[in-house]
C-alpha cells in the first residue's frame, strides 16, 4: 500500500521528470546521462522526502539534486582529470557543462526533447517510442502493455532508438527554418498516432486504450503550449480534445463498442468539448491572422488538423444525432482531400457524403478507392460498404461487407461488433 508521501512522489515525478531530463540533455548533451542523473534526483526524493516532507518546489529540489550527482560524474571523468592535471586547476569548471544554466529556458527544453525524439533518423515506431518515454514520461513496462509487446522488445526499440541518436550526432539544438517546420509536422504526427492508436486500437481484445488516448491529449497539450501561435498545433490540441471527450460514451454498459450515432451524448466530457472548441477558436483565429481559412488557401496551406478538428466540433456541437450537420461536415470533407489528398480522408468523406446526400453519394465516392493498394487488405472499406448498403435498403449485400471486414480486422471487439451487424442484416 502506498503513503500519501509516495502518491506526491510519483505525481511530482510524473508532471518534472521530462522538464528535467530535457534541461540536462541540453546541458551535458549525453541523453543516457542525462536519465540515469534524473533518476538519481528521484531516489533520492524516495529517501529523503519520508522523513523530511515535500519540499515547497519539488521540481527545483530534483534540479538541484540532479546538477550535484552531474558535478561529481564529471569530476570522477578519467579524462576531465587528465585535462585538469595536464592543463590548470581552474580547467575542470571551465570544461564542464555549464549546470547552472539546466533550468533556464525550461519549457523550451520538452519542445527540444520532442525534436529530439522525432529525429528523421529514426523510424516511425522509434519515433513514437521515444517520444513517450523521453516527452510522455512513460517507462518502458507501461509503453509495451500499450502497444502489446514484451518489455524487452520495447526496452530494446528505445534503446536502439538512443544508439541511432548518438551515432547520428543528433543534439538538442533547436532545428531552423524548413527543418524545423518538418519536424514539428512530425511531432504533431507521432502524437495524433498515440491518441489514434488509444481512440481505435488497430489490434488486441480491446477497442480502445483510454490510457493512450489520454497521454496522446496530455501531449498535445503541452505542445500547445509551447508552440501557441502555430494553428496546426492548436488544431491539434482542438481535435484530440473534441475526439476525446466521446471516449467514455464508445462502450455500452456491458462493455461493448459503441459507434458514434448511437452514442449516449450525456456521456461526452464536456470539459473537454469546452476545450477542444476553445482551441478551435484560437486555432481558427491564427489561422486568420496567417491568411489561411477554412477553404481558401491564400498563399498557404489550409491545417489538415484545423480542418479535422472543426468536423469533430460538428459532430460536439449537435445535442442529438439527427441534428448534425452532415451537409457542412461533407464540405469540409471535400477542403480536406484537397488540402490533403488520400485514400483513408476518401473513405470518411464516402461517409459524410453518404449522411449528407444519401447512400448512393457515398458509394460512388467509396468505389474510386477499390483500386487504392493503399487500403488493400484493409477491413475500413468494407465496413464503410456495408454500412452505407446497409443505410440504401441492401440487406444482404450489406450482411455479406459486414462479414468480410469482420475476417479482415486485427481488434477483437471491432470483429464482435461487425459480426452483430453482419447477423442483423441476414
Amino acid at each position: 500500500m502506498t503513503t500519501p508521501t509516495q502518491e506526491a512522489i510519483t505525481a511530482v515525478w510524473r508532471r518534472e521528470s521530462v522538464r528535467l531530463v530535457g534541461a540536462l540533455t541540453r546541458v551535458t548533451r549525453d541523453l543516457d546521462l542525462a536519465e540515469d542523473l534524473a533518476q538519481d534526483a528521484l531516489v533520492a526524493a524516495l529517501e529523503q522526502w519520508p522523513d523530511g516532507g515535500v519540499p515547497a518546489n519539488p521540481g527545483a529540489w530534483l534540479m538541484a539534486v540532479a546538477k550535484r550527482r552531474a558535478v561529481d560524474q564529471f569530476r570522477r571523468n578519467d579524462t576531465l582529470r587528465r585535462r585538469t592535471a595536464e592543463l590548470a586547476h581552474g580547467l575542470e569548471e571551465a570544461e564542464m557543462p555549464d549546470l547552472d544554466d539546466a533550468v533556464d529556458h525550461i519549457e523550451d527544453d520538452v519542445l527540444r526533447l520532442a525534436f529530439l525524439a522525432c529525429h528523421p533518423t529514426l523510424p516511425p515506431e522509434s519515433r513514437t517510442a521515444l517520444t513517450l518515454r523521453l516527452v510522455g514520461g512513460l517507462t518502458t513496462t507501461e509503453i509495451a502493455h500499450a502497444y502489446l509487446v514484451k518489455d524487452a522488445t520495447m526496452g530494446q526499440r528505445i534503446s536502439r532508438a538512443k544508439r541511432l541518436l548518438a551515432e547520428s550526432g543528433a543534439s538538442m539544438e533547436m532545428p531552423t527554418g524548413p527543418e524545423r517546420a518538418q519536424r514539428l509536422a512530425d511531432v504533431m504526427a507521432v502524437v495524433y498516432l498515440v491518441f489514434n492508436e488509444g481512440y481505435a486500437a488497430t489490434s488486441g481484445d480491446s477497442w480502445t486504450r483510454p490510457e493512450l488516448c489520454l497521454e496522446g491529449m496530455r501531449l498535445a497539450r503541452i505542445l500547445a503550449s509551447l508552440v501557441p501561435d502555430d494553428p496546426e498545433v492548436q488544431g491539434l490540441q482542438a481535435l484530440l480534445e473534441l475526439q476525446g471527450s466521446r471516449l467514455a460514451a464508445r462502450r455500452d454498459a456491458d462493455g461493448r463498442p459503441v459507434l458514434l450515432e448511437a452514442q449516449d451524448r450525456s456521456r461526452w466530457d464536456q470539459l473537454l468539448v469546452h476545450r477542444g472548441l476553445a482551441a478551435l477558436d484560437r486555432a481558427t483565429t491564427l489561422a486568420t491572422t496567417l491568411g489561411t481559412t477554412l477553404g481558401t488557401t491564400l498563399g498557404r496551406p489550409v491545417g489538415t488538423y484545423v480542418l479535422q478538428a472543426s468536423i469533430a466540433a460538428c459532430h460536439a456541437r449537435a445535442r442529438r444525432p439527427e441534428d448534425t450537420d452532415w451537409p457542412e461536415i461533407a464540405r469540409l470533407y471535400d477542403v480536406l482531400a484537397t488540402a490533403a489528398p488520400g485514400p483513408v480522408v476518401e473513405v470518411n468523406r464516402a461517409v459524410a457524403h453518404g449522411r449528407a446526400f444519401g447512400p448512393a453519394a457515398g458509394l460512388a465516392i467509396l468505389d474510386a478507392t477499390d483500386d487504392d493498394p493503399a487500403l488493400a487488405g484493409s477491413h475500413l472499406v468494407l465496413a464503410v460498404r456495408a454500412d452505407l448498403l446497409e443505410r440504401a435498403g441492401r440487406r444482404t449485400e450489406a450482411a455479406a461487407a459486414f462479414r468480410a471486414a469482420a475476417i479482415l480486422t486485427r481488434n477483437t471487439d471491432e470483429r464482435a461488433l461487425l459480426t452483430r451487424r453482419a447477423e442483423e442484416n441476414a
